[in-house]
């Protein structure tokens, strides 16, 4: 067992996400999504949506469109699917999610009872695919969200269970097609158990998230049951390739001896001391680096919610606030939004701690770089909720970037 401080795992942690060192940015956006492992798709879109901020989050300023065809290309090279939410994942894993289609195949049932069109629906992808739901009859029968339309249950459903995949968007519209069209013959022909399928899981989780705790590992990949059984054993035998660590100050497991491991790592990022250039960003709140609140905690003292689906005389960050990432650590918060060619802050908030004049430098740098990326020519700052850091960084904003926006 290797003992590891919180600072030492957090610094393991940010290379193994790709944010710290010169090797992240080597193959781009491809390369970005088989390191973190899954990119979580969600209809929010403020400067950008979810998975255009996390490629951005790594790689600086890559063009949007070069995100887009990293994901959503022909051939294949992602799919969607169900993994720590709906995401999107590198063409490799299709073999990996047999156990889920499995589970899904045999319930038939997810947030709908699957519609007898369910048969036609297939009929009508072989023929005519790929297709759009606006091809097959619309997404809605008119009401809220969730009141999908008989066919939009199906294709849903087919998708559930592996008969037709996404692998492309037109705007924001999934795109269907069978299976056994898209999806390479070689990874087709791949039949995994399903310990086979969770424990190759178990170590892609655990290789994207560097340092892990046995509930960081489920929540990745979202196993519960006989399958998180899976998972516990792939971890007890070694099979998953991950290590056992004590990671101090970590919580251990309840139940668990106090004094052993409460955490597992990929033993490749244990042979090396993680070291280079951080990234200064800002963070979708959907990133794999903190999309699970406990775990963004337990290493970076963030206390984050998404306040989008919160009242506004409610909201104590604002609607899409994002964490920004200096040095390695979560320095403040923004609530950005778009008018014309100016990027907006309305809401920055800073996180308590030192180093407070370099934290006001690199807010204003993330917010020009930024700027930047989406097409801004200015940045305006509304509310600062540090009273005391508002004038500098009203004057660091003004005075511009500091360097080139590479």
């Amino acid at each position: 067992m290797t003992d590891l401080t919180a600072d030492e795992a957090r610094r393991i942690i940010l290379r193994a996400q790709g944010f710290l060192g010169a090797t992240a940015r080597g193959g781009g956006v491809p390369a970005m999504l088989r390191r973190v492992g899954a990119v979580q798709l969600d209809t929010i879109s403020v400067l950008a949506r979810s998975h255009e901020l996390v490629a951005y989050a790594r790689l600086g300023p890559v063009g949007r469109s070069v995100v887009e065809r990293a994901y959503w290309d022909a051939p294949a090279r992602a799919f969607e699917y169900w993994c720590h939410a709906a995401c999107v994942l590198p063409i490799e894993q299709w073999p990996l999610y047999a156990f889920r289609r499995r589970a899904y195949r045999e319930r038939r049932y997810r947030w709908h009872e699957v519609p007898p069109v369910v048969d036609k629906v297939l009929e009508q992808v072989r023929s005519d695919g790929p297709l759009t739901t606006a091809d097959i009859g619309g997404a809605k029968n008119g009401g809220p969200w969730w009141d999908w339309s008989d066919t939009k249950i199906a294709i849903e459903f087919l998708l559930d269970i592996g008969e037709v995949v996404c692998t492309r968007r037109v705007g924001w519209r999934r795109v269907y097609e069978l299976a056994e069209r898209a999806v390479p013959a070689d990874l087709l022909a791949q039949d995994l158990s399903d310990d086979e399928c969770v424990t190759r899981l178990t170590t892609i989780a655990g290789r994207s998230l560097g340092v892990a705790t046995r509930a960081d590992l489920v929540d990745f990949t979202r196993v519960k049951g006989r399958h998180a059984a899976m998972l516990d054993e792939a971890l007890l035998t070694g099979a998953a390739g991950l290590v056992p660590v004590r990671v101090s100050g970590w919580p251990a497991r309840r139940g668990a001896d106090p004094d052993g491991p409460n955490a597992w790592a990929d033993p490749d990022a244990l042979e090396s001391e993680p070291r280079g250039r951080h990234r200064t960003t800002p963070l979708s709140p959907f990133d794999s680096l903190i999309w699970e609140r406990a775990r963004a905690e337990r290493v970076f003292g963030l206390n984050h919610r998404l306040e989008a689906y919160v009242p506004k005389d409610k909201r104590v960050h604002g609607y899409f606030a994002m964490p920004v990432l200096a040095g390695g650590r979560i320095i403040g918060r923004v609530d950005p939004a778009r008018e014309g060619a100016t990027l907006v802050a309305r809401q920055v908030g800073f996180e308590p701690g030192s180093g407070r004049a370099r934290a006001v430098e690199a807010m204003s740098d993330a917010l020009w770089e930024a700027a930047s990326w989406v097409g801004c020519t200015d940045v305006r700052v509304e509310r600062v909720g540090a009273p005391d850091l508002e004038a500098p960084l009203r004057a660091a904003v003004a005075r511009g970037p500091r360097a080139p926006i590479r």
